[in-house]
């Protein structure tokens, strides 16, 4: 059991990151999610007692662990450090060898291998040993690891951030199993909506709102509620749009009548004492009548902002590409590989099981505006294959090469210059792209008015990959790269790039562990690097 009292937080130089924060977390499964910059990790580092809250309480029922995003390594040299497992093991060793000392005795854990081996066994690193060197793990191995650290605490309260990064198909697979397998608290931050379709329940940030059910019954309620703010804004704007008509209206009806009385009061010759109090009456009445009006109006704006205010800002990209596009047949690539499988399955037939069925290449060609997902587990060269493509250069008379204007987007998002404003990055890639045209395009990403002219450095994560996204496919390129392009990118910036893509008529490589992803770009092959040898690329 985890309670939060009336929780705050802010930096030392006074900005906050959240406040006032009531929840709850009892025994089950909790995915907390959110924009980037909201606040989860961290809020998890706060409930870990990393950092101290600004105000409020946080209340734990036993004992709490905790998996950070960035795994600390510390003075870890072996596996058995990283586990926290040495210290016991020495002892046990200890009394093997006979020596009976009490303090042996007293650090000594019997069964501490066992446990270890069983933890790290279950998450599939059966051929990691307890003294291997953790410089020699690869980054998914290393999290694995902590997970199973983790897991030798039996902590009563479970916090993971961002689990999945770093981890292929594989190893994701085993993780899903032991948070199903979880029976006391979890709490876990995450952008793998494979993940958040197993938790028992959603909380949003910065709201700190609690969604009964996962991910999946989380965006129907969202689309619910969307479609009905929508609804009510579509009604404000109709409101607002006849209460104007309604003053202008009565307007003229007011200037007309004053006409008319003043007209008829000069007929009648009345004296200029009758003429001035009637003509006063009719002004304090027709201002009582205009400020009614008036009012109206004003009371329709307010409902209009009010109604604006309730749709979520989960903007969509909705942008054209012809100039993207790449004919069927063409040729857009042709590269020789080694050791390389490649299938025409399906993306939902991609099995962590069997994933190295299919044909053997010795050239990769690509035709037309296929759409490639490249799995394969870590290591495996996906990475490598990519870079090989995007720095091959195309020597005089070979039949191969990169035969399209190609763009290329690396697992850091360090394309564009901090220093530079989103309008002047995007003029950089793209110089033959007028200004205006570059404008348009930026305001289908989102990107208006003085806000084109903003530094890349001080947007936000969401923003700043806004601005990457709008730097490549504003430069129209007929082949697009891209290197596990949503680690670390909030729900809503995934969901954004998939409209993006969805747009662009090119060919496209796209190599990712996340499957909804992949799924969501319709691929037409995939390509499976478990028997590419990166030494031989690196030739």
């Amino acid at each position: 059991m985890l309670a939060i009292h009336d929780l705050s937080f802010a930096w030392a130089d006074g900005t906050p990151v959240f406040d006032g924060v009531e929840l709850a977390f009892g025994p089950g499964r909790t995915g907390l999610v959110g924009v980037n910059g909201s606040g989860k990790s961290t809020l998890l580092r706060v409930l870990a007692g990393e950092l101290t809250p600004s105000r409020g309480s946080v209340r734990a029922g036993g004992v709490i662990g905790y998996l950070p995003q960035n795994l600390p390594l510390g003075v870890a040299r072996t596996v058995s450090d990283l586990l926290g497992i040495t210290a016991a093991r020495e002892a046990l060793h200890a009394i093997e060898r006979g020596d009976v000392s009490e303090a042996n005795y007293a650090a000594v854990v019997w069964d501490v291998e066992e446990r270890a081996r069983g933890e790290l066994d279950r998450l599939g690193l059966r051929d990691v040993g307890l003294d291997r060197q953790v410089a020699a793990l690869s980054g998914g191995e290393t999290v694995l690891v902590g997970l199973a650290a983790r897991f030798l605490l039996e902590p009563d309260v479970l916090l993971l951030d961002e689990p999945t990064n770093n981890l292929d198909l594989a190893a994701r697979r085993r993780l899903y199993d032991a948070v199903l397998a979880w029976n006391r608290t979890l709490v876990v931050v995450s952008h793998d909506r494979t993940l958040l379709g197993l938790v028992d329940q959603i909380v949003e940030l910065p709201s700190a709102r609690v969604f009964g059910g996962n991910f999946d019954a989380q965006e129907e309620i969202l689309a619910a509620e969307r479609t009905a703010a929508e609804r009510a804004v579509r009604t404000a704007e109709g409101d607002l749009k006849r209460q104007r008509r309604d003053l202008a209206e009565a307007r003229v009806k007011l200037d007309r009548r004053a006409r008319y009385g003043k007209k008829m009061s000069e007929q009648k010759n009345e004296p200029k004492i009758v003429m001035g109090n009637r003509k006063r009456q009719a002004e304090v009445s027709a201002g009582k009548h205009r400020t009614l009006h008036e009012e109206k109006v004003e009371q329709a704006r307010e409902r209009l902002t009010e109604a604006e205010q309730a749709v979520r800002d989960d903007a969509e990209i909705r942008v054209a590409l012809p100039a993207t596009t790449v004919p069927t047949g063409r040729i857009v690539l042709s590269l020789p590989l080694y050791g390389l499988t490649a299938t025409d399955h399906d993306i939902s037939e991609i099995s962590v099981d069997s994933v190295t069925s299919g044909l053997e290449l010795s050239h990769l060609i690509v035709k037309g505006p296929e759409r490639i997902a490249l799995v394969g587990p870590n290591g495996s060269g996906k990475t490598t294959l990519l870079e090989r493509i995007a720095n091959h250069t195309r020597e005089v008379g070979s039949p191969d090469g990169v035969f399209v204007p190609m763009r290329y987007l690396p697992q850091r998002l360090d394309i564009l210059d901090d220093d530079l404003s989103v309008l002047e990055n995007v003029r950089a890639v793209a110089p033959e792209t007028s200004m205006n045209n570059i404008r348009a395009g930026l305001a289908r990403f989102l990107f208006r008015g003085a806000r084109v002219g903003q530094p890349v450095g001080t947007l936000s994560g969401g923003e700043r990959f806004r601005a990457v996204l709008a730097a490549l496919l504003l430069a129209e390129p007929q082949l697009l790269l891209m290197d596990e392009p949503t680690n670390n990118l909030d729900l809503a910036s995934v969901r954004q790039l998939a409209q993006a893509l969805s747009a662009y008529r090119g060919a496209l490589i796209v190599a990712s562990h996340d499957l909804p992803f992949l799924e969501s770009i319709n691929p037409t092959r995939r390509i499976d690097t478990s028997g590419l040898d990166g030494k031989q690329l690196d030739r």
